[in-house]
């Protein structure tokens, strides 16, 4: 059962399966998590405790629990790994704080000052789905824009909390974690119970219950939230330069993530199609490794797609707005400067979306299904609130006011929103 390859002119309505296959329909997760939610912000750390005993089969004594009162023994090469990823994350992040605006407008001085969230929540799954490195993804750029008040959020294991989390806790000088995860554990930060602190944004990946609590919570207004997710994917733009067994390779690192995950190679040559198909169905044989799930993210949401043109490749995937862009031509910073929308691109046939995932220092917390049309990747600006302010000069005020009075009288607001500027202009 090979991978489908599709010839195919761009706009053709099979298309269509592939721009849409990436929306994950949360509808069903909603209808589930909408009491858990409402139980939490009416009983708060007894909900949590019932929840979590309903779901994790785990009695909760302590919600929360000081990361610095936990003793790890983490590996020291492993320890080494990821203070690489720290270093390179920090440096990344630090050149995307914003400076202050100051202008003089007709007069009068305008500007913007930025200010971090006061309180942020990183959700961090456990179990099989432990990804330690989204809690430095989260964590870092939040720091550098200036975010005071951290706490990690997380199930509860049997065995105890994973060591590693708290070790990036404990370096990452986070006071607090939260050991209750899904719905409930999203809830309790969201509202705040009896011991866990109210956080006004939570980021973080997780299940489709997790994704759910976080989209209907920021749809609420009672947190913000880095984007709405989905499972993970990738496009790849490829010619006849690129390597056919690096490329599926890159597809089959999306695809283990999980049986709805998605990757698509674009390309303009036939031969590279059929040879990169070959290369998954040999891959399957040889890294069996989470087979099942591997093969169903590739048969069933993954696809092969043949264009007529480089330009043909890059306006589908300007349409499909990928979660992961991979760029592996002749041309890459031709490729690369037609590119509207892509969660993070990867240029060049030695940048492997697991570079970013991990070490390179850009952020893994991307927008998924299609979503980078309209959201960023994660960064420090996510965690900088813009503030504008105006000082207005008497002159200014004089010379500007009949014309603000017509537009005032315009709209029917004379009588204040004029009267509040004229009884100024009167005294002038």
């Amino acid at each position: 059962m090979p991978i489908p390859i599709l010839r195919v002119e761009l706009g053709a309505s099979s298309l269509d399966t592939y721009l849409n296959q990436t929306k994950e329909d949360l509808s069903g997760a909603k209808d589930r998590i909408i009491p858990i939610l409402d139980a939490v912000r009416r009983h708060g750390d007894s909900a949590v405790r019932e929840y979590t005993k309903k779901f994790d089969g785990i009695e909760l004594i302590e919600l929360t629990v000081d990361p610095k009162s936990i003793k790890t023994n983490i590996p020291e090469n492993l320890k080494s790994a990821f203070l690489k990823a720290k270093e390179n994350i920090e440096a990344f992040h630090k050149h995307q704080v914003r400076k202050p605006i100051e202008v003089e407008i007709d007069g009068n001085r305008l500007g913007v000052k930025f200010t971090p969230i006061p309180s942020l929540a990183v959700y961090a799954p456990g179990g099989k789905a432990l990804y330690p490195s989204s809690v430095l993804m989260g964590v870092i750029p939040a720091k550098i824009a200036g975010v005071s008040e951290i706490q990690l959020v997380t199930p509860p294991q049997k065995e105890g909390l994973p060591e590693i989390l708290v070790w990036l806790c404990q370096i990452l000088d986070i006071p607090r974690i939260v050991t209750a995860g899904g719905a409930q554990g999203i809830a309790a930060c969201a509202y705040g119970t009896e011991t866990i602190p109210k956080s006004e944004f939570i980021v973080g990946p997780g299940n489709a219950y997790v994704a759910a609590a976080k989209s209907h919570l920021a749809g609420l207004g009672i947190v913000g939230i880095d984007s709405p997710a989905g499972p993970s994917e990738v496009c790849i733009i490829a010619d006849d330069s690129a390597n056919p067994f690096w490329i599926a390779c890159d597809m089959l690192s999306q695809a283990e993530h999980g049986e709805d995950s998605s990757a698509i190679l674009l390309t303009t040559d036939e031969t590279l199609a059929k040879e990169v198909s070959r290369q998954l169905e040999k891959a399957f044989i040889e890294r069996p490794k989470r087979l099942a799930m591997k093969q169903k993210a590739i048969y069933e949401n993954s696809a092969i797609l043949i264009f007529p043109n480089l330009a043909d490749c890059v306006a589908f995937s300007n349409q499909l707005a990928p979660e992961h862009l991979e760029i592996q031509t002749r041309s890459n910073e031709e490729v690369f400067s037609k590119v509207l929308h892509a969660g993070s691109v990867f240029i060049g046939p030695y940048s492997p979306v697991a570079m970013g995932d991990y070490i390179s220092g850009t952020n893994h917390i991307l927008p998924t299904a299609s979503g980078s049309r309209i959201y960023s990747s994660l960064g420090v600006d996510t965690f900088l609130k813009r503030v504008t302010f105006q000082e207005i000069r008497k002159e200014s005020l004089k010379r500007l006011y009949p014309q603000l009075q017509l537009m005032a009288e315009l709209e029917g607001l004379d009588e204040e929103h004029g009267t509040s500027v004229r009884v100024r202009y009167e005294e002038i």
